[in-house]
This record gives C-alpha cells, structure tokens and sequence, in this order.
C-alpha cells in the first residue's frame, strides 16, 4: 500500500481486486488514480482544519484520504454495499492515525436529508455524471450550513451548472443552482485520470453559497417557473409559461409586472428574474 497517504493506480486496482469489486455503470463508478488529482481538489475547495466535509461517492478513497489531513471531520455517503463496507479499512491500513475522522454513512445520496455528527460546511465529491445536478441541488437544499462545494463532473455537465444567461448552455440546472450560490468553473481533469478510462474528460466545479434572491415567491414556486421556461424553450416565456400562469394572457401579465418583455425567451434570464415572474404571478392570485 502507499506511503505517502494516497491511493495510485497499482493500489487502487489491488483494493478492487481485494473488495471484489468491477467498476459498474450503473452506479458511474471510475475511480481516481492519480494522487495530484485529488490534491488539487482538496486544493481548489479550500478545505481547512474547522470543515466537516461530506463527500458523496467515495468509492475505494482515493480522494477521502486527501481530504481527511486537512478537515476536522469527513462523513462519506456510499451507495455501494461493498464500498462503504471496505473504506474504514483502507483508512486504517493507509492512515491510521486519520481514522477517528472518518464517518461512512451508507445510504443513497438523493434520499438523504440528515447526516451524523456536527453539520457539514463543504462538500467535495468526484459525483457520476447521471446523478451530479440532482446531488449538488439536493444537498444545497437540505444542509444549509454547507458553505462550499467543489464537485468533478463530466465536462458537460460542468459547463451547464456554470453557463450564464444567453449561452447555449444555459439551462434549468445553471438557474436552479444559481438559486443557491455563485457557481464557476474552477479547470478541466484529463479523462486518463480515471480507472476505467471514461469517454469524457471531466470538469471541475465550485459554488459557494449566498443568499437567493429576493422574492415573495418560495423556492419551489420559482423553480416550477423555471422548469416552465425550460420545457419549451424555444418559445417565448408568454407562450412557455402559458400553462404555468393559467392562460398565455396571465404569463404575460406577470412578466410585464416583473419587467420582462413577453417576447423574451427563458435562456436569457437570470435567476432573479425568475424570482421576479414567480413573485408576480403570486402577487395577482
């Protein structure tokens, strides 16, 4: 096993072969392998000794035993049986001296609304790309003492959270994440990073939490807007939010009493803007 504290790709593939466990699409699961990955995340998240970090998809803890030196506390959630099961272990037998600040919770990461111990101020997670934009807006959502998050997620999907208004980009996952925090992308991550190699390189994003904006509308009220403005959204949001509002005539309504043009399309909006449309279509009842 490594000296140094951290997983490479011999140590990796031998902690698979020990564990049992095939790399499965059906949970996402590529590992990380290389050490100056993970470094530079616990780097770009700017995690320090007062955080208690969640990290969602540990797998074999590659980038949990980069974080546990630097945090007070790391609590990983892990769908995987076999997974959260063998983390504790690799932990004791890498870093001993670390394992006190190790909590793995096995549960799936879109249902989990409570976690043990003191309440999360970050999380970092290398998240598979069909659950990242669900992860992160659940976990803004439910643990609002998370201050920060730096997630890696395929490229794409990187590009969509941080897209802004009028981009082609530019979508439901950019506005709603928005609703939460200042969100950018913080660098690219070579796919040859990754065991199994994936078909796509991966980026990395930070969000860092400020207040929504405000509205007399309530958070869900403002995203059923938003996913409105999405579904059509080559339309223009009198025609988009026509069934959102009640009729064409009351989507107009609302975005002339926000200040919206009707003939404007949704991709050109910022998220206070939505808050404006939801508030209106509120105020008129």
């Amino acid at each position: 096993m490594s000296t140094s504290g951290l997983l490479g790709a011999a140590q990796v593939r031998e902690l698979a072969a020990r564990f049992g466990i095939r790399p499965t699409k059906t949970w996402g699961q590529n590992f990380v392998i290389d050490a100056n990955t993970v470094q530079r995340i616990v780097r770009v998240a700017g995690v320090g000794e007062e955080d208690v970090v969640v990290e969602v998809g540990p797998g074999l803890g590659s980038l949990t035993l980069a974080l546990l030196p630097v945090a007070q506390h790391v609590t990983v959630v892990e769908v995987d049986p076999l997974l959260a099961g063998g983390l504790p272990g690799t932990v004791e037998m890498v870093a001993p001296e670390l394992a006190d600040r190790l909590t793995v919770v096995h549960a799936d990461a879109l249902r989990i609304d409570e976690l043990p111990g003191d309440a999360p101020t970050a999380l970092v997670a290398n998240l598979p790309y069909n659950i990242s934009v669900p992860v992160v807006l659940n976990f803004l959502e439910r643990f609002p003492t998370i201050e920060r998050i730096l997630v890696m997620v395929q490229l794409e999907v990187a590009e969509r959270l941080a897209a802004r208004p009028g981009s082609k980009t530019y979508g439901v996952p950019s506005v709603k994440a928005a609703w939460y925090a200042d969100v950018t992308l913080a660098g690219n991550v070579s796919r040859s990073v990754f065991w199994p190699v994936p078909n796509v390189d991966s980026g990395l994003v930070k969000l860092v939490r400020r207040k929504p904006p405000q509205t007399d509308a309530t958070r869900a009220e403002v995203f059923a807007c938003i996913d409105a403005a999405f579904a059509q959204r080559r339309k223009t949001l009198r025609a988009a939010l026509a069934s959102w509002a009640g009729s064409a005539q009351k989507a107009e309504a609302a975005l002339i009493a926000a200040g919206i043009d009707p003939r404007t399309r949704g991709e050109q909006l910022d998220v206070s803007q939505f808050a404006a449309i939801a508030s209106a279509h509120r105020a008129a009842g």
